[in-house]
């Protein structure tokens, strides 16, 4: 394998990201956990101590920025901060602070989430998103995570991934328990104007704590690409489960771009691909370049000049030469599209530990392994090679 120059300009964003839920372990108040110890909720497997990165999180920074990463992106848990409906835990505020300092003193530039899917028990049974007044109750637990973001973090995500949020919000309204074969089933409206409501809350909150912070959010691109004469059916398919939310973002500082592969539209709708497509272990079809269409689809809707960021993308499989596969025609796309003149300040993959994935620790897409029982940390080859770029910027290819 050979490189070329890099296009990646000065302060590009070199890193890999994580949620709390899925790594910390333990998070007993929040909705997530209750889901994965309800028979009925038929989730395989629960998180437990997941990773145990809430005790182990210094051995997590330690090993990303010797890989050479220059930046980490981590959730902090709305459960943990504030457990019952107006106490706030200044000892998990702490916490997270000191993850803060710790990756500033490590030389990693902290990307903090806000919101990565999970919310305390409290919220759900207060009526969640669309209740009245929920909007202000999230408003004002950004407003108390003033002390973990106010120094030293340059950029603050709101929520990660709102159009999913709205998807599971209509499959919970529609008694449907799972995704079909291709595409998202149809967002919830109603979830969908709170979300963006919030969004809008909690970015003037965090400019209240900060002017300077740059805020945004993250969208999850699915990468629509439409079969002869469907891209008028693609279109009105895409809008209300993503480009509602691309709209919504514009404005903000910058906008985060999450995509693992692609999803073809036909005049039915989605359309399943091939039997003999390369699978990952989400199965998913094996489709490395998705991440540039959906960084091109997104600056087209967006508008010129929108700041984005890849905040999510790589691949899960049990074989890491096909990461490393993956990763290269990744960042070729990413290359291309700065080359081609659009806004890319920072790629960020998914993900920097192998983690429980909502349901199961199966699909692993770490960099990292970690062992079950012991909870070691070793480093795959992949991340090894990845980690190498962030001092180097060297882009690979074959």
């Amino acid at each position: 394998m050979t490189t070329r120059t890099t296009p990646f300009p000065e302060g590009f964003l070199w890193g890999a990201s994580t949620a709390a839920h899925q790594i910390e372990g333990n998070n007993v108040n929040s909705d997530w956990w209750r889901k994965e110890h309800d028979p009925a909720a038929g989730i395989q497997e629960p998180s437990l101590d997941a990773c145990d990165s809430y005790h182990r999180w210094e051995q997590d920074m330690d090993l990303l920025a010797d890989l050479g990463f220059t930046d980490y992106r981590f959730s902090v848990e709305w459960a943990r901060i504030e457990p019952a409906r107006g106490h706030f835990s200044q000892a998990e505020i702490a916490h997270y602070r000191r993850m803060v300092d710790g990756a500033l003193a490590r030389g990693l530039r902290p990307m903090v989430t806000l919101h990565h899917f999970t919310v305390p028990r409290w919220f759900e049974d207060f009526g969640g998103w669309t209740a009245d007044g929920a909007v202000e109750l999230f408003a004002r637990y950004v407003e108390e995570c003033a002390p973990i973001i106010a120094e030293g973090v340059r950029h603050v995500c709101t929520i990660n991934e709102p159009n999913m949020i709205a998807v599971m919000a209509g499959l919970a309204k529609s008694g449907d328990q799972g995704f079909p074969p291709a595409g998202l089933p149809t967002p919830d409206e109603e979830t969908t104007h709170a979300i963006i409501a919030a969004h809008h809350a909690a970015v003037k909150a965090v400019k209240g704590i900060n002017p300077d912070i740059q805020v945004g959010w993250t969208i999850a691109n699915q990468v629509y690409q439409a079969l002869p004469g469907a891209k008028d059916i693609t279109a009105a398919y895409r809008h209300p489960r993503e480009d509602v939310f691309i709209e919504a973002a514009r404005g903000d500082d910058w906008l985060g771009v999450q995509s693992y592969t692609r999803t073809k539209i036909g005049s039915e709708g989605p359309v399943t691909a091939p039997a003999e497509a390369e699978r990952t272990l989400t199965q998913w079809e094996y489709y490395p370049t998705a991440v540039g269409h959906a960084l091109r689809h997104t600056a087209d809707f967006a508008g010129p000049g929108m700041p984005l960021i890849v905040t999510e993308n790589g691949i899960a499989t049990a074989d890491d030469t096909r990461r490393v596969a993956y990763y290269t025609g990744a960042l070729a796309a990413v290359a291309a599209c700065i080359e081609d003149g659009l806004n890319v300040q920072g790629y960020l993959a998914w993900s920097a530990l192998d983690n429980y994935e909502w349901g199961s620790f199966a699909p692993t897409f770490g960099l990292i392994a970690v062992n079950p029982v012991t909870f070691e940390r070793t480093a795959k080859p992949s991340a090894v090679w990845l980690g190498a770029m962030g001092n180097t910027r060297a882009l690979p290819h074959a």
